[in-house]
């Protein structure tokens, strides 16, 4: 299936990695569409992320990662730090203060990959690359067209 992800001003398409990570396309299918808001990360590099809270998408770890391309997108399922969704745009090491993490690819982006405008954007904002509140509206919608 094919994806529209809107992330402030950028769109960016995608596909969902339905023969990679089954369970977790088939979980995530059921929340489209899908909205939240993104943060640039604070441990883990050249990401952004949409903090998830106890939500439980009720999958295991499947075609998992800590090192994410960019383009790459993850689904980490929760259990040491909480659920969130991981946008790689840059060199990545998943991790938290806990320590080391690993999420779901299940999404891969397929458009504009050599503009990674929008994670630098959001780092720019960000002091000294940590987090500090600000956040920008992102969205994955089905793409039919």
């Amino acid at each position: 299936m094919n994806l529209k992800i809107t992330a402030g001003p950028f769109t960016f398409h995608a596909k969902l990695e339905t023969d990679k990570a089954p369970k977790t396309c088939e979980a995530f299918l059921k929340q489209m569409p899908f909205s939240g808001k993104i943060v640039h990360v604070r441990w883990s590099g050249e990401d952004v992320w949409i903090p998830l809270g106890d939500h439980q998408f009720g999958v295991n770890y499947e075609n998992h990662t800590s090192h994410p391309a960019p383009g790459h997108i993850i689904l980490y399922p929760g259990g040491i730090s909480e659920t969130e969704i991981l946008i790689a745009y840059g060199g990545v090491d998943f991790s938290s203060k806990m320590g080391q993490l690993a999420g779901n690819h299940f999404i891969t982006i397929t458009s504009k990959l050599d503009q990674p405008r929008a994670g630098r954007r959001m780092r720019a904002q960000c002091s000294s690359g940590r987090q500090s509140g600000i956040t920008s509206p992102a969205g994955i919608f089905s793409d039919r067209t």
